[in-house]
This record gives structure tokens, C-alpha cells and sequence, in this order.
């Protein structure tokens, strides 16, 4: 546990910032957490509302997730997805059957008028999360690639194309009339908030869409609590996904130094692996060289200490 009081409010996106939020969750009193998620991801599939990263987070922070694939639930079964396939359903989006109850209650609440924000906190509490999670806007934001086979939703690409498309461009359809959720305003504003975490996620596909939503990145640049940003790349690869990839098609170098050079002054302290002490040299904001590759709980709660160290270690 930290000694230094205090709230934190984190940004995330899926897999690999989950991992992150899990070990801040466990080594801060759980209630002085904030993460706000990523819902570029989301989309409707089979009639159903499902929000990717939201649940990965729901999951990971009440114990249900199943680690060994990083996404979905443990000791899943799959008797909807095998009945879908002898109809002539689509199944190249696997849902399993507890994942299905989700994204069943989600739509029937959406649809009874509820809103995103709501449905996400009573499934937390129901969940035994005490940290609030929230997503980016109940406003619809989302994420779209141009690619060489044209225009593609982000699953599309995701999942059913695997990523293999060359990607063009990144836009985020709805994001200039969506509002940042109210609570992440409120957390922004609050006295106590000592750091702002953004977790080792995608920053083109799982941080960009947070920070797209109108206001919000001036809103965490001019707070007076410090942003701290972790990077997703370790020597020159990405941990899980399809990072390196897309920094590579987009143009940039597929190192640490490139993703904190893309938030820009957003950041105040960036967080690197020691394995990219020469990459980070050169930067022009002050850096903190830890492990950052979390293969086991072990690895989640030591780097929320590093990260939630860094800016105390700069200070001095």
C-alpha cells in the first residue's frame, strides 16, 4: 500500500492498460481510483451493445477475467457461439455465454433509457469493484481506420480482418459532439487528486479516443496534478497488439521515445522500460527508467508503485 494520500484517476484502454489499472487498484485504497475507459471500441453486434474495453476492465478488476487470453471471462463456455454457427450466424466475433449476459443486460438497460456511465457503475458494485470506472462520454465515440482496403470499423479491422490491413489514417466518428462524462470533470477538479495515470495502452486507438473528446485533453494538461504516462513499447516491439504496427504505417518510429513525443505536453513524467534507456534519452521531459512488462500480479503492483513513485523521484 502507498503511503502518500490521495486520489488518482487513470486512463485505459483494454488488455494491457487493465493490467495496470489492476495493480493500482491493489496497491491504492481502492476507492481513491478513477479509471476512465475507452469506448472507441465499441460497437453493436448482433443486436447487442458491447463495449470491449470496459468490460476487459470490469473483468480484470473483479477477478473474472481469464488471464491466460487476456480478454474475457474465466472458465468461459461456448454453447451460444457453437448454436450460432449451426444457423448461419456470424461468428467471427466470439461471444461466450457469461460474456453474453453482459452485453444482453447492457442493451436492455441502453434501451430502457439508461445511460453508459450508469449501467457501468452498477455492474462495478455488483461486481464487488469499490474503484469507479467510467466510460470516456455516454456520448457515442467511434474509432475508424482508413486502410488499403478502404474504410473499416475498429472491429473489422480488429478482429475480423486481424489487423492486417495497412493503416492510413485513425478518425474518431462522433467525438466532436460527444461530452466528457461529468465525473471525470469533477476528478480533474478535486484537491486530492495527486496523479494522472495514463496506462501502457495503444495511443492511437485506446488513449487517442479518450483524449478526442472535446475538452478533455486541455482539461488534463491545465490540471495542476501531474500526468504521468507509461509506455506501451518495449526495445522497439508492443507488448500484445497491433501498436508497433500502426506506428509503423502511420509514419512514426516504433520506439518509447515516439509515443511520449505523440502526447506531447500533455505529459509530465514518462515512465520507460530499462530496456529503452537509449531511446528515451534524448527526450525533453523528465523520464523514469523501471521494468515495465507485467507478466504476473507481481509485475501489475510494482509498476503502479514505480508510476505512482515518478513523479516524487523527479521532484527530488
Amino acid at each position: 500500500m502507498t503511503g502518500q494520500p490521495g486520489r488518482v484517476l487513470a486512463l485505459s484502454g483494454g488488455v494491457g492498460g487493465a493490467k495496470l489499472a489492476l495493480g493500482l487498484y491493489r496497491v491504492l485504497p481502492p476507492d481513491t481510483l478513477t479509471i476512465v475507459a475507452n469506448t472507441g471500441d465499441d460497437f453493436t453486434h448482433l443486436g447487442l451493445a458491447i463495449s470491449p474495453d470496459l468490460d476487459t476492465l470490469l473483468y480484470t478488476l473483479s477477478g473474472l477475467d481469464n488471464r491466460e487470453q487476456g480478454w474475457g471471462r474465466r472458465d468461459e463456455t461456448w454453447n451460444f457461439m457453437a448454436a450460432l454457427e449451426t444457423l448461419g450466424g456470424e461468428t467471427w466475433f466470439r461471444l461466450g455465454d457469461g460474456d453474453l449476459a453482459t452485453h444482453v443486460e447492457r442493451t436492455r438497460r441502453l434501451a430502457a433509457g439508461a445511460s453508459l456511465s450508469s449501467i457501468t457503475g452498477d455492474f462495478a458494485r455488483r461486481l464487488g469493484i469499490a474503484a469507479r470506472l467510467l466510460p470516456m462520454s455516454d456520448d457515442p465515440v467511434r474509432t475508424r481506420l482508413d486502410t488499403d482496403e478502404g474504410w473499416l470499423d475498429f472491429q473489422d479491422y480488429f478482429v475480423r480482418r486481424r489487423c492486417l490491413p495497412r493503416v492510413r489514417e485513425v478518425v474518431f466518428a462522433g467525438a466532436a459532439a460527444a461530452r466528457p462524462h461529468p465525473a471525470i470533470d469533477a476528478a480533474l477538479a478535486d484537491p486530492m487528486l495527486r496523479a494522472i495515470v495514463i496506462c501502457p495502452s495503444n495511443p492511437l486507438i485506446s488513449i487517442d479516443p479518450i483524449l478526442s473528446v472535446p475538452g478533455l485533453r486541455a482539461a488534463l494538461r491545465d490540471c495542476p496534478a501531474p500526468v504521468v504516462a507509461v509506455s506501451p513499447i518495449i526495445g522497439g516491439r508492443a507488448v500484445k497488439g497491433p501498436t508497433a504496427k500502426m506506428m509503423q504505417e502511420l509514419g512514426m518510429p516504433v520506439d518509447a521515445a515516439a509515443v511520449a513525443r505523440h502526447y506531447g505536453d500533455l505529459v509530465d513524467v514518462y515512465v520507460a522500460d530499462e530496456e529503452d534507456a537509449g531511446s528515451v534519452r534524448g527526450l525533453d521531459l523528465p523520464v523514469v527508467l523501471t521494468r515495465t512488462l507485467m507478466t504476473d500480479l507481481a509485475g501489475r503492483e510494482a509498476l503502479a508503485r514505480a508510476v505512482l513513485a515518478a513523479p516524487g523521484r523527479i521532484a527530488r
